[in-house]
């Protein structure tokens, strides 16, 4: 029986993203991860794609901390980002 997949989550109005810097990790998944204190928003860019970036309200610091150090972030991602709601923004446009 081939495998099915759920539609790709639609956009979030550009709007309502928060600005939080990123930082570079070491993964084959994840591309980058940032977060705002302020607000608890964890940011996530991935490897593939069209460098969407996805935000996940109401994330506990500690789980943020535990995130950039795990051994495998794709793995943590997973098991313990992936299932919380998100929001999805399209990528920033680069100046030319």
């Amino acid at each position: 029986m081939p495998k099915t997949y759920s539609a790709p989550a639609p956009f979030n109005d550009d709007k309502e993203r928060i600005d939080v810097a990123m930082t570079s990790v070491q993964s084959n998944q994840v591309k980058e991860i940032g977060y705002d204190a302020a607000t608890k928003t964890l940011a996530v860019t991935f490897t593939r794609g069209a460098g969407a970036i996805y935000q996940y309200p109401d994330v506990d610091p500690q789980l943020h901390a535990d995130f950039l150090v795990a051994e495998s972030i794709g793995r943590f991602f997973g098991e313990h980002i992936q299932p919380l709601p998100f929001k999805k923004f399209k990528a920033p446009e680069v100046a030319a």
